[in-house]
């Protein structure tokens, strides 16, 4: 079956107007072959289109038309890639995948490490999978910004996290991508006493000399579960070894803010709630743009929520619970708090919720199971509404990572449950307070759904 067979043609939508029909196989936009989804997304941007197409018994034709400039063709592909999503070649000593307990849906076991998922998703990719056409052909297409798990420079010191030869090819490629013009945001998974101190300055150091071309950096702390029996040994940050990168990572920001104007590299949340220190305030991380890495993100909650409650006077509000991780619960509840102060005796609880399934070490929302939401929230004092972050769910539905709906949790614990966007305090905000709201989560090709767990 050809992965470019169109499966279905939107009513209304300029390729259903032209007379596309579901079934032929797109082959050509404007004289260019179409492989997958990204020569797809970029030909067909165009207003006036050419569309070559052959038929279930090899007939080819010829259709013109014209749509606004951007304007979605209408047409949906046997899968979103239009190809087979490409699979991680590497064995990273921190990979989240590989930290998985068994007997979960097969999509949570796929490693992607796809250039068009960087792209289109904003997944982060390692460059181990790219071939010299592939590397020509995001320069060629201007595929920008791309998302690329940097982690180290040192080509030895990436090629044995990774466990790949390949790896250490990673900054040679970023020099090319620069030269073309491509921008690129780069992550970097900090594991205590193999990529930070010394290594983590290089690497520093190494992404500061292709400014412009990237953009920001992200320090975040390497991810452990319970279950790594068999897997290199990996301890999570103490407070002390917390601090010390802190310490380094915003030094190293401070010098390149004083020469270039923007700090470049910034830690995650996760690095100051580790140390114990207070969170910057919301100018320090500039456009915000590695809030996926949670990178400013629990002060970006604050201040929305405390932006929301400007206007707002006494009113009267049902009573309601919250439930997160153990990272963000002091921020809900401070929030919580402000919204009491603000509009009366609301009544609310925050329940941090121990990860159990994972193990303790796992502090953030998005990792939490319905399992325990169910076990530790069973005969707890929860009001006539549960608000819980939308990040708990799988992108576009209302399941948990271990397979429980929000349906299952509603009966397990007597109460309605509210999805809320995981990153906007204007929407916690205004559910607490009995507004409606709509969980934030896309809908992800299911070859994607791992990333949200394995950043």
């Amino acid at each position: 079956m050809s992965l470019t067979k169109i499966a279905s043609v939107d009513p209304h939508s300029p390729a259903r107007k032209a007379g596309v029909r579901p079934g032929e196989k797109l082959t050509h936009i404007n004289g260019h072959p179409i492989v997958d989804v990204l020569d797809y997304k970029f030909y067909a941007y165009d207003p006036r289109l050419e569309l070559t197409l052959t038929d279930p018994e090899g007939n080819s034709r010829t259709l013109r038309l014209r749509k606004e400039e951007g304007e979605d063709l209408g047409l949906n592909f046997e899968t979103y890639l239009m190809d087979k999503a490409r699979s991680c070649a590497n064995k990273c000593i921190f990979c989240f995948v590989d930290q998985m307990p068994p007997g979960m849906r097969d999509t949570l076991y796929f490693k992607d490490d796809d250039a068009r998922l960087s792209f289109l998703m904003g997944n982060y990719m390692t460059l181990t999978n790219l071939s010299r056409r592939e590397i020509q052909r995001i320069m060629d297409l201007r595929i920008s910004p791309i998302n690329i798990s940097v982690h180290a420079t040192d080509p030895e010191l990436r090629s044995a996290m990774l466990k790949n030869p390949r790896a250490g090819e990673c900054l040679e490629v970023m020099k090319q991508f620069a030269q073309a013009g491509i921008e690129m945001n780069c992550q970097i998974v900090a594991c205590p006493g193999v990529n930070d101190g010394p290594a983590l300055e290089r690497t520093l150091d190494d992404l500061s000399g292709l400014y412009p071309a990237v953009t920001s950096v992200a320090v975040v702390p390497v991810g452990i579960t319970k279950f790594r029996e068999g897997l290199c040994r990996i301890e999570p940050y103490t407070r002390e070894q917390a601090a010390a990168l802190l310490d380094q990572v915003e030094q190293f920001a401070a010098a390149f803010l004083e020469k270039q104007g923007t700090s470049l590299a910034w830690c995650s949340d996760e690095f100051y709630l580790i140390a114990g220190r207070p969170l910057p305030e919301k100018a320090y991380y500039e456009d915000m743009d590695q809030l996926e890495n949670g990178v400013g993100m629990l002060r970006l909650l604050l201040q929305q929520a405390e932006l929301a409650l400007e206007d707002e006077g006494q009113t009267e509000v049902a009573p309601f619970s919250v439930a997160t991780g153990l990272s963000a619960a002091p921020f809900v509840q401070e929030i919580v708090d402000k919204i009491r102060e603000k509009c009366g005796n609301i009544k609310g609880m925050v329940y941090p919720i121990v990860n159990r399934f994972f193990g303790e070490t796992i502090t953030v929302s998005g990792l939490i199971t319905g399992t325990d939401l169910i076990e530790q929230l069973r005969g707890r004092e929860l009001g006539k509404r549960l608000l819980i972050p939308d990040n708990m769910l799988r992108a576009g539905e209302r399941v948990f990572l271990d397979d429980v709906t929000v349906e299952q949790l509603e009966e397990a614990l007597g109460v309605a449950v509210i999805p809320v966007p995981a990153d906007s305090g204007f929407d916690l905000a205004d559910a607490i307070l009995g507004r409606e709201v709509t969980a934030s989560c896309p809908v992800l090709p299911p070859e994607a759904e791992y990333y949200r767990y394995n950043p």
